[in-house]
């Protein structure tokens, strides 16, 4: 019998949050569903593989030997998932009471919907953005004059609306649409790949939904020092860049990425005159939007790994 609901989690050496995110999904997984769940552990080294084994044997592992990026390891669990739909999550990620179940209805209730993300919480329980517009010139233009929360930033209110596309922290992912379009595009080695898959779900005739009324914790835990956050700087600006020539050309590409050194620019010129501010991330930003094919990215550090 096909399960309704295919949980599908990647690891990237975060033994106690994903240990966290399986005992959430173990806890709020609506009662009258058929599920499985999954876990692709990336090259980990911090006895993950070892600490799911123990205290969930039930799950489903995928060991991987070598480090790839988001976009392939969710498309690796999809194919391997038998579910109707697929909840794609991070190792951080930790639902919420009765997240699954509205985003589950949210999709049954709408055969067009492709995809349907939950509203985000940080840490702290407090709401982030998690949906938006697509990228293009004109948001990178909004950006430039700061106004992209209110023109570009798609979540928040209370009702189940369409979005363009949908943080993949939390995302509920109908399987047969997903295959339709040959799952998620494993150039993206992160950032810009769901935003990627969504942009293809809709060329295929789907929609993106954003359901308030599912909540999930991302415990984002991205560093906003140097020393360890320029490779993911330089690989958030070339998948932008990526995106950008992939769905439009590259005189837009350019143009997005004057708009969004703009903006990051301004940005450093003000941080200069607070003391607290992260000038140096800032002008990292500036100098990658311009040139996002300079230095060393999450993908060249993964693969000039032994």
């Amino acid at each position: 019998m096909q399960p309704d609901l295919s949980y599908c989690v990647v690891n990237n050496d975060g033994r106690q949050y994903l240990l966290e995110c399986l005992t959430a999904i173990s806890r709020f997984s609506p009662p009258g569903l058929e599920t499985e769940v999954l876990v692709l552990d990336n090259a980990s080294t911090d006895g993950s593989v070892e600490a799911v084994r123990e205290s969930h044997p039930d799950v489903t592992l995928i060991e991987l030997d070598r480090k790839a990026g988001k976009a392939e390891n969710d498309s690796t669990l999809m194919k391997r998932a038998k579910g109707r739909y697929c909840l794609l999550l991070n190792e951080d990620s930790e639902l919420r009471s009765g997240s699954v179940s509205a985003l589950y209805e949210a999709m049954e209730a709408d055969p067009g919907a492709g995809a349907a993300g939950a509203q985000l919480l940080d840490s702290d329980g407090q709401p982030y953005a998690c949906a938006w517009r697509f990228p293009g010139v004109r948001t990178a233009f909004m950006g430039a004059l700061f106004l992209h929360k209110r023109y570009t930033v798609q979540s928040g209110g209370n009702e189940t609306v369409e979005v363009d596309w949908a943080q993949s922290s939390a995302l509920m992912v109908r399987s047969d649409a997903a295959e339709r379009i040959s799952w998620m595009d494993s150039r993206f080695f992160v950032y810009y790949d769901e935003c990627d898959f969504c942009k293809r779900l809709e060329e295929a005739g789907y929609r993106t939904l954003y359901v308030p009324s599912a909540l999930a914790i991302h415990h984002n835990q991205l560093s906003t020092d140097l020393t360890s956050g320029l490779p993911r700087i330089t690989e958030f600006h070339r998948n932008r860049d990526l995106y950008m020539r992939k769905h439009g050309n590259p005189v837009s590409a350019f143009a997005v990425r004057l708009l969004t050194a703009w903006t990051y620019g301004l940005r450093t010129f003000a941080a200069a005159f607070m003391p607290s501010a992260p000038t140096g991330t800032y002008w990292a930003h500036t100098k990658q939007a311009l040139f996002p094919y300079s230095g060393e990215s999450i993908r060249d550090r993964a693969e000039t790994q032994p």
